[in-house]
């Protein structure tokens, strides 16, 4: 199969590619020169080959926006972006995958979260994803092309970016602490998983969460990685926690607040019964295989 991977140089991306590669003709795009196809989407309509999946994983993501510029260019290379790749094809391929977030629904807490649930995210990232979605789906309907929409939460993989990345190097520098017991579950997905499947997706439609349907608490989580890496994991009791993010309420740029302390002390999970149903997605746990 023929596969145009954009951001193949970003985190999933480039896992992606490094596993289609054996198997398939992989054609790479992104901002790099590195890659067949050098273009920064945000800016350029590229010339695109016929190939039979595009699969589009380029995107802006793992930052919190400090000024309406910062926020402008999520929709920049979000949503932009999308239009620009769309605009560039020519002859439609036979199955477009678009990667998504579970950052759409704008949930802070809440278990088994679905794919009819409403998007309420507020976020720049979140509201990007879901123009970006719109048009994904409007584009394919009007060309008669098959779609789909993966929404992701965290991607694991090697070298990961944002908070999965400061956690692994907290842990290897033998700073990291659990908050409380660690009881909250969260989703979670292999990013392999998610590059070993698509290539079986080529005659399906429709928009599905991602998970490793295991959804382990955080405890589990940080133990796993504390074991694998030869540390120990410590954790803090939540009390004196509340008060050190009380004051970060107050304190720009304190490390903890409130929120984030609500964020890890709660349960976040999403179901994928649709794409265990309709896909047939039967991924692996993360814990023992990353």
């Amino acid at each position: 199969m023929k596969i145009l991977i954009t951001g193949a140089n970003g985190f999933l991306g480039a896992i992606m590619v490094d596993h289609l590669l054996e198997n398939h003709e992989i054609i790479r795009l992104g901002k790099s020169y590195q890659n067949d196809i050098a273009v920064d989407l945000s800016e350029e309509i590229p010339t695109l080959p016929n190939v039979d999946l595009i699969v589009h994983a380029a995107g802006k993501a793992h930052t919190i926006p400090k000024s309406p510029e910062q926020e402008a260019e999520f929709f920049k290379i979000n949503v932009e972006g999308t239009r620009n790749l769309l605009h560039a094809i020519k002859n439609p391929p036979k199955q477009m995958i678009l990667i998504s977030t579970v950052a759409v629904y704008g949930d802070d807490v809440g278990e088994g979260i679905d794919e009819s649930s409403p998007l309420k995210g507020t976020s720049p990232y979140a509201k990007s994803k879901i123009q970006a979605e719109t048009i994904w789906e409007n584009w394919a309907n009007s060309h008669q092309v098959n779609f789909l929409i993966l929404r992701l939460p965290l991607i694991v993989g090697p070298n990961p970016p944002g908070n999965l990345g400061a956690m692994i190097k907290a842990i290897k520098k033998g700073y990291y602490f659990r908050i409380g017991k660690g009881n909250a579950r969260k989703s979670m997905v292999l990013a392999t998983d998610v590059a070993r499947f698509i290539p079986d997706w080529k005659d399906k439609k429709g928009i599905f969460n991602l998970t490793d349907g295991i959804h382990p608490s955080l405890a589990d989580f940080d133990d796993f990685l504390c074991q694998k890496m030869g540390r120990k994991c410590f954790s803090i009791p939540e009390l004196p926690i509340k008060y050190l993010g009380k004051l970060g309420d107050v304190i720009p740029f304190f490390p903890i607040n409130s929120y984030r302390i609500q964020k890890l002390s709660s349960s976040l999970t999403y179901s994928d019964s649709k794409a265990r149903s309709e896909l047939g997605w039967r991924p692996l746990s993360v814990i023992g295989n990353f």
